[in-house]
């Protein structure tokens, strides 16, 4: 199945070569979890800080178990600091 991955900020660097404009379509196994998904591109689970699927915010306890399907668009972003 295919997924679209977006990391924002610091996070972007763990994005393949071939991503463009902060994102890429991954073609992943189906079940796959959210948790997975981010392991498999060596993003550090301590900086993900605001995850969304399809604009639907994912709390930290849920993203171990939380499965993606089909065309989903997984967005991530470290924590943000300003002043």
């Amino acid at each position: 199945m295919k997924i679209t991955l977006k990391l924002f900020a610091s996070l972007a660097k763990h994005l393949p070569r071939d991503a463009k404009g902060n994102q890429v379509v991954l073609a992943v196994e189906t079940g796959i979890s959210l948790q997975e998904i981010l392991k498999l591109h060596s993003v550090p689970v301590e900086q993900c800080h605001l995850v969304l699927v399809n604009g639907i915010y994912i709390a930290p306890s849920e993203r171990q178990t939380y499965v993606l399907t089909e065309m989903d668009v997984l967005a991530v972003w470290p924590p943000v600091a300003g002043g």
